[in-house]
């Protein structure tokens, strides 16, 4: 046998545990063990061992090519992080827009029913929390949305990178139908599970006075019970998931369509990006209006319905859109930022498997010159 022929065997011994002869019922005869006996088991087998971590990159080739450290951590684990960190940094960054996009959803419902002034312009909103709060008050509430977008992307994207998989055709391809439903999914599954933490950062954002994330948790279970964390849940599933399917899918659909040469540019990313969140922020902006005016304490509705109803009475379809503008502006950067910071890593992932890879066959073909060597 030439030494190419060889295969390595290793023997491995496995101990079963006993059983007792009353468990087991002989179907084919008549004898019986009056004193149990025990019956002992035992495996032996051959198997091919795995010898890839003999070929694995060693610490000198590690620190000639650094990338490949990539490829020991766990691929969906590398993009979760990456996800949680681009959401935090947009959120961060957009934090005064997203303050200012709330008091100017809300406005009408704080201010009280009989108000002459039910709704307030970007410039006006600005102002009020300037004098009212200072520079801080422009980031009010952001604590619980960084701490909510980190599950929150986490979750979304783990979901939405199932869903796709669920949705497949038999052939394997994903129809344009196949990402707009996981898209919906993944955005309602991480909707659900992160909603407390929305709820608390629209009540830090617009209720008066200085209050921690905490205090104003424990207001509302005492005063309002469990289930407060939950209101307006409804609106917000039925807001996320056309918001999600046409961002994601938007954004899939049009690196597909592009050359080769160009797929995988930043500035694709980037320009897709924007694009695609727009399109979604455009089309699903009412149903988040509605939702912010559900989750205020002494909210006057109760239903979708009524609360369409009551916003467009009271202030026409325009009312629909209050907060559009700093919505928008925080949208797209944050989107783009999402979008893009996770198509890059998943790149950078590739790469580094694919050093890995190649580090790897050149660790096995010196192996194996040696072996012939010999």
């Amino acid at each position: 046998m030439s030494s190419e022929d060889r295969t390595a065997v290793m023997i491995s011994w496995r101990k079963i545990p006993p059983l007792l002869n009353d468990v087991v019922h002989p179907s084919t005869t008549t004898l019986s063990f009056p004193n149990p006996t025990r019956f002992h088991f035992a495996c032996v087998s051959l198997a091919q061992p795995k010898l890839v971590h003999d070929f694995s990159p060693s610490l000198s080739q590690l620190l000639k090519h650094p990338l490949a450290v990539l490829a020991f951590l766990p691929r969906d684990a590398a993009l979760f992080a990456a996800g949680a960190i681009a959401g935090a940094a947009g959120k961060t960054a957009t934090a005064p827009l997203d303050r200012i996009k709330l008091l100017m959803q809300t406005h009408g419902v704080r201010v009280g029913q009989d108000s002459t002034k039910k709704a307030i312009s970007f410039i006006e909103a600005i102002t009020v929390i300037g004098k009212q709060e200072g520079i801080k008050g422009y980031w009010k509430g952001n604590l619980p949305q960084v701490i909510r977008v980190i599950p929150y992307s986490a979750v979304q994207l783990f979901a939405y990178e199932i869903y796709k998989k669920l949705f497949r055709r038999p052939d394997g391809e994903l129809s344009v139908v196949g990402r707009l439903a996981a898209g919906a999914f993944a955005g309602m599954t991480s909707t659900f599970i992160t909603y407390p933490l929305d709820v608390l950062r629209l009540r830090l954002a617009v209720e008066p006075g200085s209050r921690t994330m905490s205090e104003v948790a424990l207001s509302m279970l005492k005063e309002e019970g469990f289930a407060s964390f939950y209101k307006g849940l409804g609106p917000s599933l039925i807001a996320i998931a056309p918001y999600i399917a046409v961002n994601f899918c938007v954004f899939d659909v049009l690196k597909k369509s592009l050359p080769e040469k160009y797929q995988n540019r930043t500035e694709t990313s980037i320009l897709t990006a924007v694009l695609s969140a727009s399109l979604a922020t455009l089309t699903c902006y009412p149903l988040d209006t509605v939702r912010r005016q559900m989750q205020l304490r002494g909210t006057p509705y109760t239903t979708l319905l009524e609360a369409f109803s009551g916003i467009v009475a009271k202030d026409g379809v325009i009312g629909l859109y209050r907060g559009f503008l700093p919505n928008a502006l925080k949208t797209l950067p944050n989107s783009s930022i999402k979008l893009t910071t996770y198509d890059i890593v998943k790149r950078l992932i590739a790469a580094s498997e694919k050093e890995f890879q190649t580090i790897t066959e050149e660790n096995r073909n010196k192996q194996k010159n040696i072996n012939n060597g010999r």
